[in-house]
């Protein structure tokens, strides 16, 4: 079910029986010369469409994220890590005063797991500072770190998966959007690894955006695979987390 596809009166229903809602959260960057901008996205929006299929309310992608390490390159968008924070922390005391007690953020992007776990702390720090519970539970779930993602990508890429524009993530995107594929040559095939400044710095050191991967090993073939191996650990993190 998806929030934006329901009226209120299902919402209202939804909430009679689980007051648990999943959030994907990505960015809007630069994924070097093969990978889509709207990548960080994309996945776990792909990942989260299966989540709403097997019944769980999804609301709307928060698409643009922490990402000012990219905007040396064209198209990328950022909010500032204090808006970021502030969105995140709307949209939750927005539900939250429907009656959700549950916010699973289904993540693809490490750029914003600061950022989003500090507007949970700021919820929490909210309540406790007025002498209230809050009775609010919030987890961050990334996509991409989940125990059969990960083993997944150590079988297809070992070390050739790197850390940005991976073919991990770009597989995935050609899963979800076959027409995006692009085959333009890498050069150099592996792209260097190193440590992530502000956007100047990055565009020095990462000239094509990569980081320390190979992107042309990428498949819309893996990326079916990485879509179910991300909606099974994507539904066990959300089904321990609402257990709890």
């Amino acid at each position: 079910m998806f929030l934006q596809q329901a009226t209120w009166p299902e919402v209202a229903a939804y909430l009679e029986r689980s007051t648990g809602i999943v959030i994907p959260i990505g960015s809007t960057e630069q994924h070097g010369p093969t990978g889509l901008i709207g990548t960080d996205a994309i996945c776990p929006e792909t990942i989260a469409t299966g989540m709403a299929e097997s019944g769980l309310l999804v609301a709307p992608t928060l698409s643009i994220g922490m990402a000012q390490h990219h905007l040396g390159f064209p198209g990328s968008i950022t909010l500032r890590p204090s808006t970021l924070l502030a969105v995140v922390r709307d949209v939750i005391t927005s539900l939250a005063g429907q009656g959700f007690t549950h916010f699973y953020f289904l993540n693809g992007h490490g750029g914003n797991i600061a950022t989003v776990n500090a507007a949970f702390a700021e919820v929490w720090a909210e309540a406790s500072l007025s002498g209230q519970e809050s009775g609010l539970a919030m987890k961050l779930g990334n996509w991409f770190a989940g125990p059969r993602v990960t083993a997944l990508s150590r079988e297809l890429y070992g070390e050739a998966d790197g850390s940005h524009a991976t073919a991990s993530e770009i597989s995935l995107t050609w899963y979800a959007h076959p027409e995006a594929e692009r085959r333009d040559g890498l050069d150099p095939v592996r792209a260097p690894n190193g440590p992530i400044r502000d956007a100047i710095d990055y565009r020095k050191h990462f000239p094509d955006g990569r980081i320390g991967s190979e992107p042309h090993l990428a498949t819309p073939e893996h990326g079916k695979r990485f879509y179910d191996a991300g909606l099974a650990d994507a539904l066990d993190d959300y089904r321990a987390f609402a257990g709890s």
